[in-house]
């Protein structure tokens, strides 16, 4: 399960300062619902896939939920 950044707070950074799990985990996201996106929806999704063309594409065998440390409450 992604537990990073949501969408409302990422949408106030330019793209070049998002990690790339974020990058993985919505463009993933958005590839599972492009027929449903509405023009806003697809120009994000058009710069998420800019921005993973500018960094040369994902080199690693990363996928969004490499980084992720799962924590549980304790109450």
């Amino acid at each position: 399960m992604y537990s990073g950044r949501d969408m409302t707070h990422l949408s106030m950074i330019p793209k070049n300062e998002w990690k790339e799990s974020e990058l993985a985990f919505f463009h993933h996201s958005f590839q599972q619902i492009v027929p449903y996106l509405n023009a806003e929806g697809q120009s994000l999704h058009r710069e998420i896939i800019q921005e993973i063309e500018a960094r040369g594409g994902f080199h690693r065998n990363n996928d969004y939920t490499s980084d992720i440390r799962m924590s549980y409450d304790t109450e």
